[in-house]
């Protein structure tokens, strides 16, 4: 047994969220902002984590039937919490793939969705690339490629959503069967704009299902700030759909000139909203940065 460190992305809400069929799924969209979590077995210490990531690593010992009695857990984060920036997920992914490594094992991404969403709902950031994935139940998981160079002006509109009362709403179903059709342009702007590297597809989608979503989780600046995106030449506007912050969406890496006039513009026109940073969008996906004897 070694102590065993892991980075997971955090998102920038959902490129698109909603349901087909009855299906609940989102499409991530993951950035670099990280959460890394050690698990060290064995130790007798204080564990920084909270009780989500802690059960990730005895959920993930269960699995494998690794038996230790002691370990400690850390976890260092960039991610504010309640946001719609998959806190929770990244930690709880980073969580079961530390403790896998840590007892010389490891896990697959499939894997990890099962122990995650034993947990709780989950973000599928800890898959390669960009990634259609179910989270509620795991029944989609389909990879989409990798997003091409993109950058994001994150915003938030305050306040906190709790995750799982979220997916508790007794309306959620029906809200959602009502914006099928919408997202299924999504979804399928999305997917084709990955598939040909094409930022106005993704940004195109991301738009349409963020618009399609006011009816579930009203964000009211949003209008506003799809308007002044189109004027500094973004490609479009993300939300967390069940969360606090939107991104608007610029090709290419770093952002181009536009961006900043933007980021002015949206705070200006728009005071609540908080801006938090520029950030880019990555592939999805778990690394393990120290593996040692402990």
């Amino acid at each position: 047994m070694m102590t065993a460190t892991v980075r997971a992305p955090g998102s920038c809400g959902e490129l698109v969220q909603g349901t087909l069929d009855g299906i609940n799924f989102l499409i991530t969209c993951p950035v670099d902002l990280y959460a890394e979590v050690a698990v060290t077995p064995g130790a007798a210490g204080p564990t920084a984590a909270g009780d989500k990531t802690v059960a990730a690593v005895l959920r993930t010992w269960a699995y494998l039937g690794v038996v230790s009695e002691r370990f400690t857990v850390a976890v260092t984060s960039d991610l504010p919490q309640g946001k719609g920036m998959a806190s929770s997920s990244a930690d709880i992914a980073a969580a079961c793939l530390a403790a896998a490594r840590a007892a010389g094992r490891s896990l697959t991404a499939d894997e990890i969705a099962d122990i995650a969403l034993a947990i709780e709902p989950t973000d599928g950031i800890f898959f390669p690339g960009i990634a259609m994935f179910d989270h509620v139940r795991g029944l989609i998981r389909r990879p989409l490629g990798c997003p091409p160079p993109m950058s994001v002006l994150v915003f938030d509109a305050g306040g906190i959503i709790d995750t799982l009362e979220f997916n508790r709403r007794t309306d959620l179903a029906a809200l959602n069967a009502a914006k099928e059709h919408e997202v299924r342009r999504a979804v399928d702007l999305v997917s084709r704009g990955l598939a040909a590297g094409d930022c106005a597809l993704i940004g195109q989608g991301a738009t349409i299902s963020a618009l399609a979503n006011q009816a579930i989780l009203a964000k009211p600046a949003l209008p506003d700030v799809i308007a002044i995106a189109r004027r500094h030449g973004a490609v479009g506007v993300n939300t967390a759909h069940s969360g606090t912050v939107l991104g608007i969406l610029f090709p290419g890496r770093p952002a181009p000139a536009g961006a900043e006039a933007c980021r002015a513009e949206v705070v200006r026109a728009c005071p609540a909203l908080r801006f938090l940073r520029l950030t880019s969008l990555v592939p999805g996906g778990l690394t393990v940065t120290e593996e040692g004897s402990r």
